[in-house]
């Protein structure tokens, strides 16, 4: 009796399906596929991150800093060490 035959499956299915009925059983289909598709697309991440952060200033980033404060100016911001 080591492996079940194709006659085995064949009456386990015909059991499942009447037990559960076909509408439940189309619906857990769809409703695993979309979780496969969702875990998907959380593991490719890249393309659902928004473009820039919060406080981000995304209009400046290409540029460079401005060197030609003094000393005393650049001290006088928060963002700045002493």
């Amino acid at each position: 009796m080591g492996s079940f035959s194709i006659w085995h499956w064949l009456i386990v299915l015909v059991i499942v399906v009447l037990v559960f009925g076909t509408k439940r059983l189309t619906g857990g289909a769809r409703d695993l596929g979309k979780a496969v598709d969702e875990f998907k697309k959380g593991m490719s991440g890249d393309k659902d991150k928004p473009a820039a952060r919060i406080g981000d200033n995304a209009d400046n980033a290409d540029k460079p800093a401005d060197s030609t404060k003094t000393g005393s100016e650049q001290r006088d911001r928060d963002d700045v060490p002493r």
